[in-house]
């Protein structure tokens, strides 16, 4: 039997005896890191600070600040959240709690039951929350036998688990246990309760939002901002999934089992084109719109769903022309620097808003502009004759980055503009307490798509990804509420069928990357799906802008 291990920890190894906790070992180290740490990466994989060192290795450890930090942080309050709801309310009075979206700093839950969530209520079950903390208990992993596993979900009522568990083709789920109230989750926990000293509880709409700090600032909680229009598409989305009967991915498995997938795709189909019908039917109504401008996070769709916004206005008398605010870039030598040196293309500078300003005014009295064309491989702005001029019936529609800030097109009038707010907001749930990140879903998505239309590994899609999301919190997010309409480009079937073109590329990744750990993960998740073939899905398919074959130029 070994009795000491070498744990590697920044090239530098160390030796320990056998069995001695991670979080033992993470003690000694925890002036490196600003913030608590909260879980350890050991030989590439995210691993729990209670686990054992039982072998040589490598090992490094994540903090609060960390993406893998915040989402261990958020799994461990939200399972403290529900112990403390199932402690106070009475048991059979509970049909349902789902964790079901994000709302800026805040994770959207809702209650299904004889359940009246009061002001008091929600005051007793935060009190709660905090006594947890204060007492530190640890979260501790329970092997279940899945079998064992749906059995015990069954008696709490959760039956979303126990379908999630019957399509799962590992015969054992980790489930994890905080002083007698049991719960399963995707992905590590937390060590102990007393980590998670940041929270707090919001009665909003029908439900409440457990607000939680953001990974930038771990240690402090920002007042939680209210999103009515973003609120709004949440609960579309929610009454779609209600229509489909795929609320999470064990309803999702059961349709693709017994066959019904095809409607689902249909169905789900047919309603984002009476969603985009909807808007045009709006932009149409207020007569003196010139200027639709759409802004979206990356791998919203949000060229497809221009492509098919212009159609449904052009059934209703209009002739859209398509501008690509790219067009608009200034030249690659005058493009401002990240602080690692490279081109931010993602910030308001990096445009010649002036010239576009120019430009759009100009349409707008009537006159004949030549418009640009963006050379990406020279990095320079083209002229190429490319002219246009507005007739009554003609309407821009203009996507980019920042079209939802006024500052982009500060020289029109606000009557002129109609502005539409763009993402794939997830409304599948993997059962009633683990929700789908939105950004999950957009990232599989740009995984599939830079494979196949750039070349690129999904290693180096990974690797910008962070990047990617900051400029979208800085940049796109913040102006979501401006939007005269907002349009939900998720489809609950998708994941089924990128699971096929995705999990190729990231089994792929090298295991010696700092990429692994998240392609990893996604592996993971991917693995909850039953898959299925893309042949059904339509040609103009929001989707299709993803897997290819979109009748669209994409």
């Amino acid at each position: 039997m070994t009795e000491n291990v070498t744990v590697n920890y920044n090239d530098t190894g160390k030796v320990y005896p056998a069995n001695m906790l991670i979080k033992d070992i993470a003690s000694e180290h925890k002036d490196d890191y600003k913030y608590d740490i909260i879980a350890a990466i050991r030989d590439g994989k995210v691993t729990e600070l209670n686990k054992k060192i039982k072998r040589d290795c490598t090992l490094s450890f994540v903090d609060t600040s960390s993406e893998i930090g915040h989402n261990v942080y958020v799994r461990g309050v939200t399972m403290i959240m529900l112990k403390a709801v199932y402690d106070i309310i009475e048991f059979k009075k509970i049909n349902k709690v789902s964790v079901e979206s994000t709302i800026n700093n805040g994770f959207y839950c809702e209650f299904d039951g004889d359940v009246v969530l009061s002001d008091e209520l929600i005051k007793q079950i935060e009190e709660k929350m905090h006594e947890y903390v204060e007492r530190d208990i640890l979260f501790n992993k329970t092997v279940m036998s899945t079998d064992d596993a749906i059995a015990l979900f069954d008696r709490y009522r959760m039956y979303d688990k126990e379908k999630l568990f019957r399509f799962r083709r590992s015969s054992v789920v980790n489930v994890y246990e905080l002083d007698g109230f049991y719960d399963y989750y995707y992905g590590a926990m937390p060590p102990s309760t007393g980590v998670l000293k940041y929270f707090s509880l919001e009665k909003y709409g029908s439900g409440i939002v457990l607000v939680l700090p953001v990974k930038e600032k771990p240690d402090e909680i920002k007042p939680f901002v209210p999103s009515p229009k973003f609120y709004s598409v949440i609960k579309e989305s929610d009454e779609w999934g209600k229509s489909l009967n795929v609320g999470t991915v064990g309803d999702l498995n059961e349709a693709i089992s017994q066959g019904r997938i095809n409607d689902i795709i249909m169905i789900h189909e047919a309603l984002h084109e009476k969603r985009i019908g909807d808007i045009a039917a709006d932009i149409v109504k207020r007569n003196n719109v010139k200027f639709v401008m759409i802004a979206g996070p990356s791998s919203s769709g949000k060229t497809t769903f221009s492509h098919r916004l212009s159609i449904q206005l052009s059934t209703m008398g209009y002739n859209p022309h398509p501008i690509p605010v790219d067009d608009y870039f200034l030249n690659r030598v005058n493009t401002p620097l990240n602080e690692d040196g490279s081109y931010n293309y993602e910030c308001l500078e990096a445009i010649d808003v002036e010239q576009f300003n120019k430009d759009m005014t100009a349409l707008l009295r009537g006159e004949e502009v030549e418009l640009p064309t963006y050379n990406f491989i020279t990095g320079q702005r083209e002229y190429q004759g490319k002219k246009k001029k507005l007739g009554d019936n003609d309407i821009l529609v203009i996507e980019g980055i920042h079209g939802l800030n006024d500052k982009m097109s500060y020289s029109l009038p606000k009557e002129s503009k109609y502005k539409i707010y763009i993402s794939a907001l997830t409304q599948l749930n993997i059962d009633e307490h683990n929700h789908i990140p939105t950004a999950d879903g957009r990232l599989l998505r740009r995984i599939v798509r830079d494979a196949r239309t750039r070349g690129s590994d999904a290693t180096k899609t990974i690797a910008m990804w962070q990047s990617v999301r900051r400029g979208e919190s800085q940049y796109i997010f913040p102006f979501k509420e401006e939007a005269d309409a907002m349009f939900n480009s998720a489809l609950v079937y998708e994941f089924a069928i990128l699971k096929q073109y995705a999990e190729p590329l990231l089994f792929q990744v090298d295991r010696k990357s700092k990429e692994y750990v998240e392609a990893k993960r996604l592996l993971k998740f991917l693995d909850y799906f039953l898959g299925v073939s893309s042949e059904n899905i339509a040609y103009n398919s929001i989707l299709r802008e993803f897997i290819g074959k979109s009748v669209f130029p994409v």
